[in-house]
């Protein structure tokens, strides 16, 4: 599967370097995310199964180590992930405060959904 967006989850890496249970987590999770062949939520649930689907369009939350990465997952031929938000725990309460109606209205003002 091809991983767009790659950048964010390297940034959290590049500032948490002294976190060697964060950067193995996220170097983890791009290994599980390209070498991946998912071609539906179930599939992605048995590999991953601290994947919460948040939206039907394909967006999951992940949890790595002590935060949590917003990623879109399009099931198609083409297989993409694309990493939409990252970071800490409580940084994903104080934005989304773990309600699915709010990372709707999240992901429309962000333009990730109509």
């Amino acid at each position: 599967m091809r991983l767009v967006g790659k950048k964010k989850l390297m940034k959290l890496k590049n500032k948490n370097k002294g976190n060697a249970k964060l950067v193995k987590a996220i170097d983890n999770l791009i290994k599980e995310i390209e070498d991946s062949e998912w071609t539906n939520g179930e599939e992605l649930k048995k590999d991953r199964p601290d994947a919460d689907c948040v939206h039907n369009d394909g967006f999951y939350f992940f949890d790595i180590n002590v935060h949590r990465t917003l990623i879109l997952i399009e099931f198609d031929e083409d297989g993409e992930a694309t990493i939409v938000w990252t970071g800490t725990h409580q940084e994903y309460d104080s934005v989304f405060k773990g309600n699915k109606n709010t990372i709707k209205k999240w992901l429309r003002a962000n333009e990730y959904i109509d």
